[in-house]
């Protein structure tokens, strides 16, 4: 049976797939594992994701085959290195042990750097100039590039560790907002430049705080790949910038914005392009806390309140953080595409932690591959004088 686009299933079913006892199975459910939900037709039965318990069944086979846990462990698989950084837990995200949603209660995107990275002076050099047009354009391939350009000026060669990280931490900010930010706190300046309303200011720190790091994210990857081989902070963070730009990845709130306007532009109607983006976290069974904490005092678009009432009804349903970023761009008018240089210039607090810890642990990142050939290439027709 199914609850709108999720597919449920009884206690016996899911049990019986999973080879456990019932009590195991309800021990998944209160460990996060598999999500439980009152069945529509009767109150006292509770039913299950299947695709929760797929991905047990899955699991479990990678457990018993090594050499298959090992191929997957880089597809949300098994951890491949130990970080200090970020923890994903129960639901829960933690920066260095500390709960990232009670820090975006108050704290600003300074201050989380300052717990991942460590201490950093109060006002960095002067950014370079950014190039005309920057504040208008904010979508992540012309956002990748003028931060690139940005990045790619020659770094103070006096400057130490700490006083580096504020200045790419403001060259950010510069490529996302058109100026230098100077030693005004990012959120304040973004809420400036972007001439947005006061209360967004709000909003918009929440969301730096909460997009500062994500665990083991492709991104954070990217730049401890880069980190790991020597390369200068500046060139860790392109890497990650590149991988953030990707569809898959921060590039998600592209999708989501996408579909926002097609239903707001119907009328209401669901558009046609699959499953809703921005409703899912492979990381969080019960929802993407991020999300929840972002959208608190934003003024939602009458569509968008739709959409956030309807997941909820249908099975719990809550939005991730792309879905949030979006609708906050949305709610309070921000520019076009705000939503992905708030993804960007949050995480690279992030990013530059990821990479001083891979610098610090002075080993290379350098997986073996299993070479495998799918078929046998045909011989190369050579041809006659």
């Amino acid at each position: 049976m199914r609850a709108h686009s999720l597919e449920l299933t009884t206690a016996e079913a899911a049990s019986g797939r999973l080879g456990i006892s019932r009590a195991s199975l309800y021990a998944y459910v209160s460990r996060g594992l598999i999500r439980s939900f009152t069945s529509p037709h009767d109150p006292r039965q509770r039913l299950y994701a299947l695709d929760d318990v797929e991905a047990l069944v899955e699991r479990k086979a990678r457990f018993r085959r090594p050499a298959a846990a090992a191929a997957t462990a880089l597809d949300w698989g098994l951890p491949v290195l130990e970080t200090g950084l970020t923890q994903i837990k129960d639901g829960q995200l933690l920066y260095r042990g500390r709960d990232a949603l009670a820090l975006a209660g108050s704290a600003t995107l300074e201050d989380a750097a300052r717990l991942l990275i460590g201490d950093l002076p109060d006002r960095a050099a002067k950014a370079a100039p950014p190039p005309a047009g920057a504040a208008s354009a904010l979508g992540p391939q012309a956002f990748v590039a003028r931060a690139i350009r940005l990045l790619s000026e020659p770094a103070d060669e006096a400057a130490d560790l700490a006083a580096e990280s504020l200045a790419i931490l403001r060259l950010m900010a510069a490529a996302g907002s058109g100026a230098d930010p100077g030693s005004v706190p990012i959120h304040a300046h973004l809420t400036s430049v972007w001439n947005a309303p006061p209360e967004a200011g709000e909003a918009i720190r929440r969301a730096l705080v909460l997009c500062a790091d994500h665990e083991l994210s492709a991104s954070a990857f990217a730049v401890r790949v880069a980190a790991s081989t020597g390369a200068s902070l500046r060139h860790a963070v392109v890497a990650g910038l590149a991988a953030l730009g990707g569809p898959r990845h921060g590039g998600a709130t592209e999708q989501v914005r996408a579909f926002l306007e097609e239903r707001e532009n119907s009328g209401g109607d669901p558009p046609e392009r699959g499953p809703l983006p921005g409703f899912h976290h492979p990381l969080y069974p019960e929802g993407d806390p991020r999300g929840t904490a972002l959208l608190q005092g934003v003024p939602l678009r009458p569509s968008d309140a739709a959409i956030l009432d309807e997941m909820a009804d249908a099975a719990g349903g809550t939005p991730t953080i792309d879905a949030a970023l979006v609708m906050t761009e949305r709610g309070f008018g921000l520019p076009r595409r705000a939503a992905f240089a708030l993804f960007a210039i949050g995480r690279t607090a992030g990013w530059l932690a990821h990479a001083m810890e891979q610098r610090s642990q002075g080993s290379l990142i350098r997986p073996r591959a299993r070479y495998h050939v799918a078929e046998e290439a045909p011989e190369p027709a050579i041809p006659t004088p």
